[in-house]
């Protein structure tokens, strides 16, 4: 029996009580991939699916949305509040194969006004991605760390 047509091509679902700990495991192993360069054992270890679980289920009660890219099985996921988008994970082993590219590009179409978001400065993959989508630097920056700022893009 062959894969079906959907499956081969992905679908994003809203994430909701029946897939929030799948998101919560997609969201803890990319975190802790994406920030293992820069950040202590324990702090890497603290974001796991279980804490990842209530951090996404706080920031839905607080007005995100999240959705899940599926292929054949869950790859990626994402958030948006108003016209930020956040929390654009894809699973490490998943990564460079477009799945990012396609979260992105349905993130944007479900902003309200101009996209934006934040970025770690020294994410350089995820800053090449969002400036080939269109986006630039607003030069607004936050610091997070000891050395290292959040910079904010916005879609030109």
């Amino acid at each position: 029996m062959g894969k079906c047509r959907a499956c081969e091509a992905g679908v994003i679902v809203a994430v909701d009580e029946s897939n929030l700990s799948e998101a919560a495991r997609i969201h803890s192993i990319s975190w802790q991939q994406s920030h293992r360069a820069f950040c202590t054992t324990e702090w890497i270890d603290m974001h796991s699916p279980q804490r990842q679980e209530a951090y996404i289920r706080r920031k839905i009660a607080q007005g995100s949305r999240f959705y899940m890219l599926v292929m054949e099985e869950p790859v990626g996921i994402v958030s948006i509040a108003g016209n930020v988008m956040e929390d654009l994970y894809v699973l490490p082993d998943q990564q460079n194969k477009g799945f990012g590219t396609m979260l992105l590009r349905y993130a944007m179409a479900q902003c309200a006004g101009i996209p934006a978001l934040w970025i770690l400065e020294n994410n350089l993959g995820a800053k090449r991605l969002y400036r080939r989508m269109g986006f630039m630097e607003t030069g607004r920056r936050q610091p997070i760390a000891e050395g290292i700022d959040e910079i904010e893009l916005a879609r030109a």
